[in-house]
């Protein structure tokens, strides 16, 4: 396929924006909806950069959007619900109407992402059951040339996991943990965004579904162990028994900002881990966790000091 133009839903997140810069600096023009242009003007900047504003959850909205361009990619996703905004209408209807606005715009081309353990029938959680659902939506549309990806949860210096975690630890020297079992294979944003360009015109990847993980399989404990050591923080990760967990949950799903949610935790009940990583049949070589984050973590006292001369 000659592809030149990109359309990329949920280009201002956090794969999105390393997406959007990697095919924009190779020479693609890429349209970037979003309702709120003025929070992401680092996106407006780059050569071939479109930054539109649009909500792509009105069917009129999004084929406007789309009008024009040869590929769609969408990223659209969230891991917490709120009053505006649930799992059904980001992960599941959005989709549908990506496949109609595509046919009604002739655009044939459909990069996918949904998630590790997505089922529309038997996901555990209401996160893995419409993403499920949003997966199989696109991979039925058979008039379109569609690609999926799976990843287990990305990381890169600008995640908000590793992030997250890193900025509890720094502030609490014990840390209860629910789930301490559960097992992730963290993917890089780089790997992943490079996974995307990969398959973007490359006919053997149409109808395909990528699983993609890292190199290394951690526990839950683990990896949060592993932060605390990268920051160089002696820390106490307490795993929590199930009941523990469950209550967290509930508890922490009432607070305004969502931390930790019953959903979540019902999406840690199964491993996030590949039965087959795709990033090798794209024959992309995963970066690790202890590759990446250690220098970042290293650096983040000096950024913080460079933001505070900067507003000074």
């Amino acid at each position: 396929m000659n592809i030149k133009k990109i359309c990329v839903l949920g280009g201002t997140g956090f794969v999105g924006q390393h997406l959007v810069a990697r095919l924009a600096n190779r020479g693609y023009t890429v349209r970037v909806p979003t309702r709120h242009p003025q929070r992401h003007r680092e996106i407006a900047v780059l050569p071939g950069a479109e930054l539109v504003s649009g909500n792509i959850h009105e069917p009129q909205v999004l084929q406007e959007q789309l009008a024009g361009c040869d590929a769609v990619i969408n990223l659209a996703g969230i891991l917490h619900e709120y009053a505006n905004q649930g799992f059904r209408t980001v992960h599941a209807e959005l989709p549908s109407k990506i496949v109609d606005a595509c046919r009604a715009t002739g655009i044939k081309r459909l990069l996918h992402m949904s998630a590790l353990n997505a089922d529309a029938a038997k996901g555990p959680s209401q996160y893995l059951l419409t993403k499920g659902e949003g997966e199989q939506m696109v991979l039925q549309a058979k008039d379109l040339a569609v690609t999926v990806f799976k990843p287990s949860i990305i990381f890169g210096p600008d995640d908000n996991f590793y992030n997250q975690f890193a900025n509890l630890l720094k502030f609490s020297r014990v840390l209860p943990l629910a789930c301490p079992n559960s097992r992730f294979a963290p993917v890089y944003v780089g790997d992943v965004a490079q996974a995307f360009e990969t398959a973007l015109e490359n006919d053997a990847t149409i109808g395909q579904s990528y699983e993609l993980c890292g190199p290394r399989i951690y526990t839950f404990k683990d990896l949060v162990e592993d932060i605390a050591r990268m920051l160089g923080k002696k820390r106490l990760v307490v795993g929590l028994p199930d009941s523990m967990a469950r209550l967290q949950a509930k508890i922490f799903g009432m607070l305004p900002v969502k931390i930790f949610t019953t959903d979540n935790y019902l999406s840690l009940q199964v491993d996030s881990v590949c039965s087959c990583n795709g990033l090798e049949a794209l024959g992309i070589t995963p970066h690790s966790v202890e590759g990446i984050m250690p220098a970042h973590f290293a650096m983040a006292p000096y950024d913080t000091l460079r933001r505070a001369a900067r507003r000074g």
